[in-house]
């Protein structure tokens, strides 16, 4: 966007201020005092702190989430896409997806600060009837990830529920309500029709996802697609074509990454061999595992970790 554009857009209320955005720095600054990730005092609700770039790409599962930049910037890669945003973008996830993520922009004078709000499927289905009194519009493109630009309404709002989320007893009456504002919001902002079909039951987005929530959970299983389609009924051509428009995967690179990344936590974490590592998820060939973990983490498993243990980083700096 060129500077011409960003300042026709602040002034007519489409994108935050400069005041806006130093408020909310100022509000997530006092939430996240050092590095790290903190819950505020209504659940789902999350500021971060970041004073350096990350040294890793950090891996993780994200959920259902409205991300928010105030200062810094930050990409993430699902397979081989890449999604960049900072404070004039915002970026909503609308399935589970295992996704790397990368801190592209931080100092200590100008620290990373974001705000993250998880998003419920099943108000956002509520809400969605309200805003949509008439039904959806045909929604051509079914990604789970999504870059728009940041709206000052959207901004704003979520301003304000850091505010009332700082006090216990306004978190319990007031969060509620400016939580609905924001989702409102993202509903009628331009991604607003694909935002809905996270909690509509009968769009392709709801059952990919309820497919996907069983793959979370059962990943150290075998997996056959059949199945899978079943559970999202459709048939396999279609299960597996809405799958990898949602996901940029199929279901089986969905399922070896997730086995990839906790087959790597547990590795760091407590001390597991590979081969101990590769049986706790799934995997019946070692040597099929070292292949796999070698191309998508760019090192053999040992190689890996030990690499990670000399630089001192934990499950945390590498995991999310």
């Amino acid at each position: 966007m060129s500077e011409e554009e960003s300042k026709k857009f602040e002034i007519e209320g489409l994108v935050p201020s400069e005041l806006d955005l130093r408020r909310l720095v100022s509000l997530v600054s006092a939430h996240a005092p050092r590095d790290g990730h903190f819950e505020l005092h209504f659940p789902g609700l999350y500021v971060t702190r970041s004073s350096q770039t990350d040294m890793e790409l950090v891996h993780a599962v994200a959920q259902p989430v409205l991300c928010i930049i105030a200062q810094g910037a930050k990409c993430v890669m699902l397979g081989r896409e890449v999604y960049e945003y900072d404070a004039s973008r915002m970026l909503v996830f609308s399935v589970d997806l295992p996704v790397a993520g990368q801190v592209t922009r931080a100092s200590r004078s100008e620290p990373y600060l974001s705000l993250r709000l998880d998003l419920d499927q099943h108000r956002v289905a509520e809400l969605a009837l309200k805003v949509y009194p008439d039904g959806l519009s045909q929604v051509q493109e079914s990604r789970a990830v999504y870059v728009c630009r940041a709206d000052a309404g959207i901004v704003n709002a979520a301003t304000r529920l850091v505010e009332v989320a700082a006090n216990p007893a306004d978190a319990e009456l007031l969060a509620p309500l400016v939580v609905d504002e924001i989702l409102i919001r993202l509903l009628r902002s331009r991604v607003g029709s694909r935002v809905a079909q996270i909690g509509l039951a009968d769009s392709s987005m709801h059952r990919i996802a309820k497919a996907i929530s069983w793959l979370r959970a059962n990943f150290y299983q075998p997996m056959k697609v059949e199945d899978m389609a079943g559970l999202a009924h459709m048939s396999v051509s279609s299960f597996h074509q809405h799958f990898k428009s949602v996901t940029s995967m199929s279901p089986l690179q969905y399922q070896k990454v997730l086995r990839l990344q906790e087959a790597r936590r547990l590795m760091l974490s407590t001390m597991m061999d590979a081969a101990t590592a590769s049986r706790q998820v799934g995997y019946l060939s070692a040597s099929q595992f070292s292949r796999d973990y070698g191309r998508f983490f760019g090192r053999a498993p040992i190689r890996d970790i030990a690499r990670l243990r000399e630089q001192g980083l934990t499950v945390a700096d590498v995991t999310r």
